[in-house]
């Protein structure tokens, strides 16, 4: 009692509104480190500020003060003023590794944080706020430029990678033969599936362009020989048939009787017993606490006309309209779920 009464008591206090204010500050130290190369350049060891500078081309003005901010961050550590990674950095932020999932920031950097700037607009007119707000068309415009395009897919590598690893676990891939990633980009998932299960042959399906992307990808991880690539349209064309199909990180794109097709054409492909997995960043259905799920909402919002994330009560009843037998929801990593529906 008397610690609630302490609380009531207590005076407000605007830092973490400030915090959260100002966050964008910390984003673009990051996003801007990514793009420079800095977990790259220290991944063979600790490096003086002043040789470091040097190598990512920095200006004396604002070098130590950057490299001393990622410290700040828990980004990097500095050590009798030698700088070196942080465990994590490490791992997942040096370009060589093949754990990095910097791609997914190399996109935020280089397209999402100044569309950002006008989510305002957005909320006001209901419009993306992309590369479509003058004329064009998201996935026209990253999958007409070919290097666009392969750095959009080693995007989705990142943001698909932490599911795609607890799907590989997760999953009783035991009882069945076959899976097809729809909408599987540069195959991040087939592929970890693939290397957990060395029983299961498969594939993605993707637009035709994406077929060289994905097929490196598959020969880079040794896979080509139980991995291939199926290509098509998934509005225009019927999903290729498996034991189980997979759908990642593609249902938010699109609104809401498009996703219902999506969903049927799936049900369509699937035999008798099969299964469909979709996941995304679901938001709780209560949606008061996946804020990573909102923004991801929120994000659609920006670069789709008419995208938006879910719950996973929503997904399971959209499965159920499309004549799933039944549909549950598994948390995975982070801030994916993913909803397990059966033919």
């Amino acid at each position: 009692m008397h610690d609630a009464q302490d609380g009531i008591n207590a005076q407000p206090n605007p830092e973490r509104l400030l915090q959260m204010g100002m966050a964008f500050w910390a984003s673009k130290t990051l996003l801007s480190a990514v793009e420079l190369g800095v977990f790259t350049q220290l991944a063979n060891g600790p490096r003086q500020a002043e040789d470091l500078a040097q190598a990512l081309e920095l200006h004396p003005r604002g070098a130590q003060d950057f490299l001393d901010t990622l410290v700040a961050l828990n980004l990097l550590t500095r050590e009798d003023g030698r700088y070196a990674n942080t465990n994590d950095a490490d791992f997942f932020l040096d370009r060589d590794k093949p754990s990095y999932v910097g791609g997914l920031l190399e996109m935020a950097n280089a397209r999402l944080y100044p569309f950002w700037g006008s989510l305002t607009e957005a909320l006001r007119t209901g419009l993306p706020q992309n590369e479509s707000k003058h004329g064009g068309n998201l996935f026209e415009t990253l999958y007409s430029d070919p290097a666009r395009l392969r750095g959009f897919l080693q995007a989705m590598s990142g943001v698909s990678m932490g599911a795609a690893q607890a799907i590989a676990r997760q999953f009783p891939w035991g009882d069945y033969r076959t899976f097809i990633d729809i909408g599987a980009a540069q195959g991040a998932l087939p592929v970890q599936v693939a290397r957990a299960h060395a029983h299961l042959t498969g594939g993605g399906f993707d637009l035709p362009v994406v077929g060289p992307i994905f097929d490196d990808y598959v020969a880079a991880n040794g896979l080509q020989d139980r991995l291939r690539f199926y290509p098509g349209d998934f509005f225009k064309d019927p999903c290729p048939s498996a034991d189980v199909l997979v759908m990642g990180h593609v249902l938010h794109d699109w609104n809401l009787a498009q996703k219902r097709e999506l969903l049927a054409k799936c049900h369509a492909a699937l035999p008798p017993g099969g299964v469909l997995i979709v996941y995304d960043a679901m938001i709780d259905d209560e949606r008061r606490h996946n804020a990573f799920g909102l923004l991801m909402s929120l994000n659609m919002l920006i670069e789709t006309p008419g995208g938006f994330d879910y719950t996973g009560a929503q997904c399971c009843a959209w499965m159920k309209e499309a004549g799933f037998a039944t549909a549950r929801v598994e948390p995975l990593a982070g801030p994916d779920s993913m909803v397990i529906a059966t033919k």
